[in-house]
């Protein structure tokens, strides 16, 4: 047994998928970095221990291009493209891979953090030390640093050091939240284990333990759905706790829970009910997956109207998309529902105030644990948006280490830096435009060797497309930019009839709901067809933004649906569908009465007129890195012919360190780690593929070659530039090939000085 000293910029405690995310962004922005886990493996409840699939924005597809980009975004594709099966294993190692690679990370595993050094009053207290043992290798180790992040979901750290924290539920007076209950009320939303089952081919026995629960003494037979094909996260109801102390309680809320695990596989293998001869149980978790326990109290409290409100915050770092998700106190053994969903119209903000102590000066926290009521954290805790916070918090961190600031003070006097940090690095912001003095693309001249101008279904694609009866309203998203006209409709019908055919505004920039009405008409549709049919659409707004152009229900009459979207394009359906009877969900809100699952990735015939705007050569550097008001991306006309290009010219020559290029890579997907939602392509066509980055040097026509990638999968790519290249006044990517799409997409082109 050894005892030793790490020292280190910045010192993440927990590594879940916030911690490594804060951990990473710190690392990268330069900071000797630490990082600290209890536990084998990373990841957190989305590790091979816990098997939990990572949720997020998109909220099982609900949400619309709401899929979180940077660090977390990396982790999804490169599972997406190592993992298309989503084994939990697998999963492990693209996690512990992005830790590895980077040079300023030094990580410290099966580290459990039992002490730590603070000092000063309660209001302005200052952790100095934080002290782990590492098991098996007996060795206790103190960290030192100036600036610490509290990643442990629990809120370890923080309570060690005197952070002060919620813990339950608030009462509805206190932040004025109509879900809260009338009083507060110390109850948590409870733990999870989950299992696996494998088809063996045979027949196979099960002899239930005795510690098997008698699942028919309970309610779970007749209030929650049973299946035997289902297993792992499909079974993410069995939960308990929430009326204990999930902390203290944790390892008798554990055999309750596994308890109830043996005694569900009795019923499906030997109740005579299921077809199950051939199913063995393959894994069961020995971890709860916990969902809540202390809440840190920050500057700011997120709360519940921030959530369905959609406020907007200066600090805004970060965003969520999943419902407002509460599940009963008594978990499984609730007699309701298993969890009551209320979703806002599109996705909200989080604030940087959220993620530091208001009484501990230099501690953060990303994760489980951010300052947030229960209701509101009810629709943050998700795996994906954690880490989206936990990105934020270790690129504050950075910050505050290079301005030798406090959380608070970077809040005050640089939180518009930290905003423009995270979006040079392609996190997950919404609403947030480049305003990098350091990206000289801002000054450039932008053209580009072709642009997509008219908004509708490919010629292309028309003789593959297949009637689809109009008997449910449908929404056609529509970029709008500077005007919409006309459109055109290629539509079939029984007899002589009508349809009636709206344009619809959608209220906020990142909403894609029929919000305001702005235009009705009624077409004739002919006998026959299909056949296209114009409609009067005239919408011109003040900015760049999406109109949804909404045909009414009409059973005599068919659209033709076609199997490619064109950029910026989605499809609604005005149905209500809630294909999990687990689940209570709020229809009242728009999201849910218009969604996009029933017709994903398919869109009615349609074509608009006059010729857009909406993917000019000047949107790949109009400053925002995601759909808000429209796609913001250049696209190239699907039918050019050759390499296309998107090329900036410069006045004055320039100098540059590096180019930074994000590409296309449809935020509209959901993408999950495990075997739920699982999308068929590895890597994703949007993505441009092969390409070169060419500048012309001062004084010079040639073009030099100074980036060059093939087989690209990557979303955001940054090349530095060569030490000898010198000032240059053009510079000029050439796509070459995609990994699928017709037209090249580029949504951001930074050339950095």
């Amino acid at each position: 047994m050894r005892t030793q000293t790490v020292e280190a910029d910045i010192i993440v405690v927990g590594g879940g998928l916030a911690g490594v995310s804060a951990a990473v962004a710190a690392a990268r922005l330069g900071r000797r970095t630490v990082l600290i886990n209890n536990r084998p493996v990373l990841g957190g409840n989305s590790s091979s221990e816990v098997r939990v699939w990572v949720c997020g924005a998109t909220a099982h597809g609900n949400q619309r291009w709401a899929r979180e980009t940077g660090i977390i975004g990396e982790m999804y594709r490169e599972n997406q493209f190592r993992n298309p099966e989503g084994n939990p294993v697998y999963w492990d190692d693209v996690v512990l891979d992005i830790v590895r690679r980077e040079p300023n990370l030094t990580l410290f595993l099966n580290t459990e953090v039992l002490e730590a050094e603070a000092t000063g009053p309660d209001d302005a207290r200052r952790v100095r030390s934080v002290t782990g043992w590492t098991m098996g290798s007996e060795i206790r180790t103190v960290f030192r640093g100036p600036l610490f992040l509290d990643c442990t979901g629990d809120g370890l750290v923080g309570r060690l050091v005197g952070a002060r924290h919620r813990l339950g539920k608030e009462s509805r007076s206190e932040f004025g939240e109509d879900w809260a209950p009338e009083q507060p009320v110390r109850e948590f939303l409870g733990s999870t284990l989950l299992f696996y089952t494998k088809e063996l081919g045979h027949p196979v026995k099960y002899v239930a333990p005795e510690s098997a629960k008698d699942i028919s003494t309970t309610p779970i037979p007749s209030s929650r759905i049973i299946r035997s094909g289902d297993s792992g996260a499909h079974y993410w109801w069995i939960e308990w706790g929430g009326t204990l102390d999930i902390v203290d309680d944790n390892e008798a809320i554990r055999d309750e829970l596994r308890s109830v695990i043996l005694g569900i596989w009795d019923h499906i293998k030997n109740s005579g009910e299921f077809d199950a001869d051939n199913l063995t149980l393959e894994w069961i978790g020995n971890i709860p997956g916990k969902r809540e326990y202390r809440r840190f109290i920050g500057d700011y409290t997120l709360r519940q109207q921030d959530i369905l409100e959609q406020t907007s915050f200066d600090d805004g770092i970060a965003f969520g998309g999943w419902s407002i998700d509460l599940h009963p106190a008594e978990g499984m053994y609730a007699t309701g529902a298993g969890a009551v969903q209320r979703f806002s119209d599109g996705v909200f903000e989080i604030p940087f105030r959220s993620l530091y102590s208001v009484n501990v000066d230099n501690l953060l926290m990303a994760g489980r644990d951010i300052s947030a009521t229960h209701i509101a954290f009810g629709a943050a805790r998700v795996m994906a948006t954690c880490a989206a916070m936990g990105e934020a918090a270790g690129t504050a961190a950075a910050l505050c280490y290079a301005h030798d600031a406090t959380p608070r003070a970077l809040y005050e006097h640089h939180r518009a830096e930290l905003r423009q940090t995270l979006l040079r690095a392609d996190a997950s912001l919404i609403g947030v435009a480049n305003e990098d003095p350091s990206d000289l693309a801002r000054t450039a001249a932008v053209t580009a060797s072709s642009t997509l101008r008219t908004i509708g279904t490919p010629e292309s694609t028309l003789a593959a497309a297949t009637p689809h009866t109009l008997t449910d309203d449908l929404g056609i998203v529509v970029p709008v930019h500077p005007r919409l006209d006309a459109t055109e409709l290629l539509l079939g019908a029984e007899v002589d009839t009508q349809v009636t055919v709206e344009v619809w505004s959608t209220g906020r920039p990142q909403n894609i709901v029929p919000a305001v009405l702005e235009h009705r008409t009624v077409i004739d549709v002919p006998a026959g067809g299909p056949s296209w049919v114009r409609a009067e659409t005239p919408f011109t707004p003040e900015d760049p933004q999406n109109a949804i152009i909404v045909l009414r229900a009409n059973p005599q009459v068919q659209v033709q649906l076609a199997d490619e979207l064109p950029p910026g394009v989605l499809t609604l359906v005005h149905r209500v569908d809630n294909d999990d009877r687990n689940v209570q969900v709020d229809r009242d809100g728009l999201l849910v009465q218009w969604p996009t699952k029933p017709l994903r990735g398919r869109v009615p015939a349609f074509r608009t007129s006059p010729d857009s705007e909406a993917v000019a050569p000047e949107r790949a550097v109009s400053g925002y890195n995601r759909p808000f008001g429209g796609p913001h991306l250049w696209a190239s006309a699907p039918e050019a012919d050759g390499p296309q290009w998107l090329r900036l010219d410069w006045e004055q020559p320039v100098t540059a360190s590096e180019i930074r290029l994000v590409f296309d890579d449809d935020v509209d997907l959901e993408l999950n780690t495990l075997h739920h939602h699982r999308s068929p392509d590895e890597v994703l066509p949007q993505l441009v593929r092969d390409y070169r980055v060419e500048v012309q040097q001062a004084g010079s026509e040639e073009w030099r070659t100074v980036a060059e990638e093939r087989d690209n999968r990557h979303r955001l790519r940054v090349h530095p530039l060569p030490d000898d290249l010198g000032a240059f006044t053009a510079a000029r990517l050439v796509v070459e090939r995609t990994n699928g799409v017709a037209e090249a997409r580029v949504i951001a082109f930074r050339v950095q000085s």
